[in-house]
């Protein structure tokens, strides 16, 4: 601009110099105005907009890693027993740490399919109460009863029963599963470890726990629903679970069995009825399911939907094959609102250690997590007797 008006002054015209600067100061507000234009259009553009301008770039050096560094170190460990970058690790809530007794927290991915496979499998994790812990137990307060109610008026009140709670603590147990792969498969590339480890842990631990759940003893291991004390329907106190006969000694009844039936569900307090399930295994299901009432009509029904399970005196019916078989005082049935009578509990995290010696040339992974079982409600359930 110096330079313009410099040769405008230099024996040039006094109308033609003003004519020289005006044009000049309307081309730099003009340069002025596209390069604001410029500058907007680029903060507008899209990502994909900024990719296809960049075509020529490698598609990889765009596109962030998607394994988060706890899966890798834990890919690492699983694979070649490389432990340094779990080691070192250090995350804010579902981390991977080193622990004391040996091995690693699982990642957070293979935690959720095991978990994921276990709600899937037919046991009575199905239907029971299923509650997360921190501690080495679950304590809960349960209503016996005994609370009352009355009437009042504007001078008057009923004075009420106390109420009677029982304290149910139900302790976690160390469950444990240990499958085993050769390093050469371990060293395949296309191999997916981490699925193939939760699939066989979840298929170790569903087992396991089915039949913890239904026979545990409580020694080390969850108690089981058909291990707690019972008592012939009516003579059974709230502490007991009540027995129906089933009307012949290690069979139903041969001319109406589904008389016995009915009066399990109806021995069920009403408040429970509505969310109650039987509960048997295949063969004793395969019994019931030939019943016929009093009209000829089928007692059991099928489903009429994929994946809904069928239906028995309109309840539905869960097969848990580690109910025992109709036999001399078996207790092959049980019908009840599970959710209220049985509670499942277990710590969220599932720990794996590497072991590459015991069983040389396979891997062993030693995997645990903690979980328990109790009754919380005898009322909530009732059992068939065959005796």
């Amino acid at each position: 601009m110096t330079e313009v008006k410099a040769a405008a002054g230099a024996g040039v015209p006094g109308g033609l110099q003003d004519e020289i600067l005006g044009f000049v100061s309307e081309l730099k507000i003009f340069r002025d105005d596209i390069h604001k234009k410029l500058q907007a259009q680029d903060e507008r553009m899209t990502m994909l907009d900024r990719k296809n301008a960049h075509q020529r770039r490698a598609p990889l050096s765009t596109q962030a890693e998607v394994e988060v560094p706890h899966q890798k170190a834990f890919n690492a460990y699983l694979r070649h027993g490389d432990d340094d970058a779990l080691r070192g690790i250090v995350l804010e809530e579902k981390g991977m740490t080193s622990l004391s007794d040996g091995g690693f927290l699982a990642a957070p991915q293979v935690a959720v399919q095991v978990q994921d496979a276990l709600a899937a499998k037919v046991s009575m994790r199905a239907v029971a109460n299923v509650v997360a812990v921190e501690s080495a137990a679950y304590e809960v307060l349960v209503d016996m009863g005994g609370t009352g109610a009355g009437w009042a008026t504007e001078t008057a009140v009923t004075e009420t029963d106390a109420p009677v709670v029982e304290r149910v603590v139900i302790p976690v147990h160390e469950l444990s599963a240990m499958p085993k792969a050769s390093q050469r498969l371990l060293d395949d590339a296309a191999f997916d470890v981490e699925t193939w480890l939760s699939g066989r842990i979840a298929d170790k631990f569903a087992r396991a726990e089915a039949a913890a759940f239904i026979n545990g003893d409580g020694v080390d291991k969850p108690r089981g629903l058909l291990t707690y004390p019972a008592a012939a329907e009516g003579a059974n106190t709230a502490a007991q679970i009540g027995l129906v006969s089933s009307g012949a000694e290690g069979d139903f009844d041969p001319d109406n069995g589904a008389s016995a039936l009915i009066d399990l569900v109806y021995a069920l307090p009403a408040e429970y009825r509505a969310n109650a399930s039987f509960l048997m295994n295949s063969k004793t299901a395969a019994a019931v399911r030939k019943m016929r009432d009093s009209d000829g009509r089928f007692v059991w029904t099928d489903s009429l939907a994929a994946g809904q399970p069928a239906q028995l005196l309109g309840y539905q019916v869960v097969i848990c094959e580690d109910m025992p078989d109709i036999d001399i005082d078996s207790r092959a049935i049980a019908f009840g609102d599970f959710a209220a009578a049985y509670t499942i509990v277990e710590r969220p995290d599932l720990r794996v250690l590497r072991d590459p010696f015991s069983a040389k040339p396979h891997v062993l992974f030693y995997a645990t997590k903690r979980v328990g079982g109790g009754l919380t409600d005898p009322r909530a359930v009732k059992l068939m007797s065959f005796a």
